[in-house]
C-alpha cells in the first residue's frame, strides 16, 4: 500500500476517490425508525389537513356572519318585498327596500361584459389550441394573460377617463357614468379567463380524434367547430360560467365609472348601481353599525352570495354532467 506524502505530514487519511465520485457519503446518516417515521407522517398530514381546514372555517365564517346579520335585517323588512320592489333607497327617507334595482345594474353590465368576452375568449382559444404554432401560442397567451393582472382600479379608471369619451363621441346621449363603459372593459378583463380555461380544455381533446376528422375530409375550421368544441364542452361552459360570476362580483370598475344611480333599467347609456357598488358605498363608515341601513349591506352580500354560489353550482354540475372520458 503506498501512502500518500500530504496523508503522511498531515496524518489524515486522503478521501476515498470512489466513493467521492460516486457522490456517495462516507458516513450514512441516522435513520429514522419504525416509530419515528410514523409520528413524522402523522405531523405531516395534521399540517396538511390544517391547510385544508382553514379555507373551510373561512367559508363557514362568511356564511354565519352574512346568515346573521341578513335575519337582523328581514325582522324589519319582509324579504317578498326586498325580492321584488323596484326602488332602493334605503339611506334617504322614505325607506324603500328593494332589490331589483342593485340585481338589474350587475346583471346589465355582466350581460354586456359576457357579449365581448365569451366571443372573443373562444376564438381566442380556438386559435391558440388548433391554428396557433408552438412559438406562437408560447408567447401569445402569456400576454394574452397579462390583462387578468392589471389592477381593476386601473380598468376602472380607463373606463371612465377614456372607453366612455371615446363612446360619447358616437353616442352624444351617453352619461358620463353609464353601464356600457364599464360593461366592455370588464369584458376585457375577463376575456383571459374565458381563453385560458377553454384553450386547456380543448388541448386536453385527444389527437386522434382530430386525426379521425381529418381522414373524413374535414377542414381545420370544421375539426374545430364539430369536433374539439363539443368534445371540450364541458370545460368550455365551465369557463364561460366562472366568467359570468367573475363579472357579476366585480366592484372597482363598476363603483368607478357605473355611478350610483339605483335605478331599475336595462337601459345601458345611463348610470345604474350594482350590488357591490352599494357594499362599496355603505362600507365607507358613514352608516351607524347595527342600524337597519348598516345590515342592507349583509343582505345585499348574501344575495350576491347566493348568485355567485348558484352559478359555481351549475358550473359544477355542467362538468359532472357533460365531461367527455377517453381512453
Amino acid at each position: 500500500m503506498t501512502i500518500d506524502p500530504i496523508s503522511r505530514s498531515t496524518g489524515v487519511a486522503p478521501a476515498d476517490p470512489i466513493r467521492v465520485g460516486a457522490g456517495v457519503p462516507a458516513e450514512p446518516g441516522p435513520r429514522l425508525t419504525g416509530a419515528g417515521r410514523a409520528l413524522k407522517e402523522r405531523a405531516i398530514g395534521a399540517v396538511l389537513a390544517l391547510a385544508g381546514a382553514v379555507s373551510i372555517l373561512t367559508t363557514v365564517g362568511i356564511v354565519v356572519v352574512l346568515v346573521w346579520e341578513s335575519v337582523g335585517f328581514f325582522r324589519h323588512v319582509p324579504i317578498l318585498d326586498f325580492l321584488t320592489g323596484t326602488v332602493w333607497t334605503p339611506l334617504f327617507e322614505p325607506q324603500r327596500f328593494g332589490v331589483l334595482p342593485l340585481l338589474a345594474g350587475s346583471v346589465l353590465i355582466a350581460l354586456i361584459a359576457s357579449l365581448i368576452a365569451l366571443p372573443l375568449g373562444l376564438g381566442a382559444a380556438i386559435y391558440l389550441s388548433e391554428y396557433s404554432p408552438r412559438r406562437v401560442r408560447d408567447v401569445l397567451k402569456p400576454v394574452l394573460e397579462i390583462l387578468a393582472g392589471i389592477p381593476t382600479v386601473v380598468y376602472g379608471y380607463f373606463a371612465l377617463t377614456f372607453v366612455t369619451p371615446l363612446l360619447q363621441t358616437f353616442l352624444p346621449s351617453l352619461s358620463g357614468f353609464n353601464a356600457l363603459s364599464p360593461g366592455l372593459v370588464m369584458g376585457l378583463m375577463i376575456l383571459p379567463l374565458v381563453s385560458s380555461l377553454s384553450e386547456d380544455a380543448m388541448r386536453a381533446v385527444p389527437q386522434g380524434l382530430r386525426e379521425g376528422s381529418y381522414a373524413l375530409g374535414a377542414t381545420r375550421m370544421q375539426t374545430a367547430l364539430k369536433v374539439v368544441v363539443p368534445a371540450a364542452f364541458s370545460g368550455i361552459t365551465a369557463a364561460f360560467i366562472l366568467a359570468v360570476s367573475r363579472a357579476i362580483g366585480e366592484t372597482m370598475i363598476v363603483a368607478i365609472a357605473a355611478g350610483q344611480n339605483p335605478t331599475f333599467t336595462f337601459d345601458p347609456t345611463v348610470a345604474v348601481e350594482t350590488m357591490t357598488t352599494y357594499i362599496v358605498q355603505v362600507s365607507l363608515g358613514d352608516t351607524p353599525a347595527g342600524s337597519l341601513e348598516y345590515r342592507t349591506l349583509f343582505a345585499v352580500g348574501t344575495t350576491l352570495f347566493l348568485m355567485t354560489f348558484a352559478m359555481n353550482l351549475v358550473s359544477y354540475w355542467f362538468v359532472r354532467r357533460f365531461r367527455e372520458v377517453y381512453d
